[in-house]
């Protein structure tokens, strides 16, 4: 059965009216049918519990047949997403014997997680063969056109947009991005959706031109221009001639040759070395930087003229919920490659899909080949082992609280110094585990013992047996039988409050 998506929930969202809140989507970032990664469930705003099983909900791409998850490994028992009105979530385990994981840490008790944790996209591993992505998006699901710049979400949506709408001009396009984001592939995707397509799309990196030889490289010389000019250049203006001139690494364009880009575009115009006369050229710019313009001394006008029309390039950490199509993407230029089918240990996608990648797109690749490399030799490689342990310390996953920030990258965690964590740190973890001390430990990295004397140093985490009958017994009035809420209200740790509860024949 084939669904029209984008009509579903458009008609989902106008019976809503406006001023509707963000929409939710869990996104297949691994399956063991490679083909379902970057299928999504997107949940109408109306809807506020989700229940995830084998069976359900029936997930697909925009036009394409709606599919359940399917795979045995998945319980038939429900694992419910509860949305609260602050657009908290709160993560239910199933009752069944299968192992949940949320961002590498096991969840056996109800988890809420605040909107901004979401914000940077959960990653939901199930049953050991199944990794989804839970996170917001503020665009309805459409077919991407692009065999190079994948995405299922709503940040590589919105570049494939723009990048529409300026292929159809002859504006100038500034493209804004971390290294490693993909500038050079959205530059490329703009010149073949443009009318210039036909023609040349010429790269030069602005920061390999020396000085004294920019001019003549950009734009040409005649013989004998300068000193050692024993023949005419054409520059790379000309080369592109009917095509797109691509300038990266634009921040470290010579100061001497910023001028010259600037008359350029604003006359279309511009004159060889040792030439008497302009030369009319035929060009679209496109410039791409990773670095801030505006804060350096970079000249202005020029700034003002390339920022016609500007395309930033989302992180990859920003964008967790395209990570699996791209391993996908790899993996079968790989297998091209090798002419071998390869696969890759569930663990290791499970880490690579957490991890918040400072080098992008780029260092993604370069983890993967290696990655394969050892899957061809017979290995089972990890994270760890792939990447430098300078990189893994340096680069823990911020987009998690602090219970889970300071998981290593494979999730198992590295022993943390106490003195390393704050108070904040310790609420937090507790808080994201249901006020359990193991799971909350295990988070951060301490053993149990240690965990158990945070909480007794902590001014705000309080001794089950020391909380006055009143305000337990109203506690409970107001949040039933949702042990980890009342512990979280108590600040004091699950366990003991259970203990304590039946004690005294608070709990059955």
């Amino acid at each position: 059965m084939s669904i029209d998506m984008e009509s579903t929930l458009t008609s989902a969202l106008s019976a809503n009216g406006p001023g509707l809140a963000r929409l939710l989507a869990l996104t297949v970032l691994w399956h063991p049918d490679r083909s379902r990664v970057g299928e999504q469930f997107v949940v109408a705003p109306s809807t506020l519990l989700v229940t995830l099983n084998r069976y359900a909900p029936m997930f697909a791409r925009p036009g394409g047949s709606l599919l359940p998850l399917g795979e045995r490994s998945i319980t038939r028992d429900a694992l419910q997403l509860q949305r609260g009105i602050d657009d908290s979530l709160r993560f239910s385990p199933p009752d069944s014997r299968m192992s949940v994981e949320l961002d590498g840490v096991p969840l056996s008790a109800p988890v809420v997680l605040p909107a901004a944790r979401v914000e940077a996209g959960v990653v939901m591993a199930l049953g050991g063969t199944v990794l989804l992505c839970v996170h917001w998006t503020d665009s309805l699901p459409r077919l991407n056109p692009s065999a190079t710049l994948l995405g299922a979400g709503s940040a590589m949506l919105r570049v494939q947009e723009l990048i529409r709408q300026v292929a159809a001009t002859e504006l100038p396009v500034l493209l804004l991005g971390e290294t490693g984001t993909g500038k050079e592939l959205a530059a490329r995707a703009i010149h073949l959706a443009s009318r210039r397509h036909g023609g040349p799309l010429v790269a030069v990196n602005m920061a390999t031109l020396s000085e004294s030889l920019a001019p003549a490289d950009l734009f040409g010389a005649q013989r004998g221009a300068y000193t050692g000019a024993q023949q005419a250049r054409p520059g790379l203006f000309a080369e592109a001639a009917g095509g797109t001139l691509f300038l990266d690494e634009i921040a470290n364009t010579a100061v001497t040759v910023q001028p010259m880009l600037l008359r350029v575009l604003e006359s279309g115009e511009y004159r060889q070395l040792g030439a008497v006369g302009t030369v009319r050229t035929d060009v679209r710019l496109i410039a791409a930087t990773d670095a801030d313009l505006g804060a350096t001394d970079f000249n202005q006008p020029l700034l003002r003229r390339l920022e016609a029309f500007v395309i930033a390039m989302p992180p990859l950490r920003r964008r967790r919920e395209d990570i699996g199509l791209l391993i996908v993407h790899l993996m079968k230029e790989q297998e091209r490659t090798a002419n071998v089918p390869l696969t890759l240990p569930f663990a290791l996608v499970s880490a690579l899909c957490r991890y918040d990648w400072p080098g992008n797109v780029r260092q993604l690749g370069h983890v993967l080949r290696r990655a394969f490399l050892a899957v061809q030799s017979g290995q089972a490689p990890s994270l760890a082992e792939l990447l430098p342990s300078a990189a893994l310390s340096a680069s823990l996953p911020s987009h998690l609280p602090p219970s889970s920030s300071m998981l290593g990258a494979e999730g198992g965690g590295r022993r943390i110094k106490l003195a390393e964590l704050d108070q904040n740190a310790v609420l937090a973890a507790m808080d994201a585990h249901g006020w359990r001390i193991s799971a909350a430990a295990g988070a951060l990295g301490v053993s149990r013992p240690s965990m158990y004397k945070l909480l007794e140093n902590h001014p705000l985490v309080r001794v089950a047996a020391a909380i006055p009958e009143a305000e337990l017994r109203n506690t409970l009035a107001s949040h039933g039988a949702d042990l980890a809420r009342c512990a979280a209200v108590l600040k004091t740790p699950s366990e003991a409050l259970r203990r304590h509860l039946r004690e005294h024949g608070m709990l059955a």
